[in-house]
């Protein structure tokens, strides 16, 4: 009479089924963790080989001498931007400035203020951008002062870590615009071993999480001011103030 089988094998509830159905679920089990290795391995890699990449392309250096273009335009975040900004449009590098992202409640006087030897040049030629809440509200904001000025290149003026996310922001609005990159470099970001210090370190690498996030269309629910919202009434700057607050955060 032939032995009763199942899937299993002869009696799967004998002490021989038994360890076969143990052995195959072992294999299985290294199957999948090999697998997830396998995968964890190859994610991080592509990781760390992506930031690598990505911090090769921040520059370590302000460009001697940009190109010239039709507009200017300058994300808020430091002080220093502005005043770049500003020195560039006083040396013939656009026809117009704009300065995005300012906060509602920095008023014009206070921008005087901090800029006193770009004075003319704010009466003329620098416009005020209210609107952008972050890095992709500037690219919205700085696409329709684009295209009301008919302007065909602008020199994007923002932190030299900030610059491929504002790059890929921007040119993802206006594909058909010249962007050229005037990136703004601190003394910290100058240091060919940015790596020993963890504070840069940290700021690169939330950076590039933010620049993958962007590539994703992973973004902040809002990227400007509501249409409706009136600008708070200008407050006194604080003590050592050297800028113009910005509203957007990137």
């Amino acid at each position: 009479m032939e032995p009763k089988t199942d899937a299993a094998g002869p009696y799967s509830g004998s002490p021989a089924g038994a360890g076969a159905t143990a052995r195959r679920r072992r294999g299985w089990l290294r199957l999948a963790a090999f697998t997830l290795g396998g995968g964890l391995f190859v994610f991080g890699f592509a990781f760390l080989a992506g930031f690598a990449l990505f911090t090769a392309r921040i520059s370590s250096r302000e460009p001697v001498s940009p190109k010239r273009a039709d507009g200017i335009v300058v994300l808020t975040g430091g002080a220093s931007r502005v005043a770049d900004g500003v020195q560039l449009l006083a040396s013939g590098h656009g026809q117009r400035l704009l300065i995005s992202g300012v906060n509602r409640s920095t008023s014009t006087e206070e921008l005087r203020r901090t800029l006193p030897s770009g004075e003319a040049l704010l009466d003329c030629c620098v416009d005020l951008g209210r609107k952008a809440l972050n890095t992709w509200g500037n690219a919205i904001e700085v696409a329709e002062w684009t295209r009301s000025r008919k302007f065909h290149s602008l020199v994007v003026v923002t932190s030299t870590w900030h610059m491929p996310r504002a790059i890929f922001e921007l040119g993802r609005m206006m594909p058909d615009v010249e962007l050229i990159s005037y990136p703004v470099v601190t003394d910290r970001m100058q240091d060919a071993h940015w790596w020993s210090e963890p504070q840069t370190a940290k700021l690169l690498f939330k950076e590039y999480v933010k620049y993958l996030f962007a590539h994703a269309k992973i973004r902040p629910l809002q990227a400007v001011a509501p249409a409706g919202d009136e600008p708070e009434a200008p407050k006194a700057p604080a003590a050592g103030a050297n800028g113009p607050q910005a509203a957007a955060t990137h």
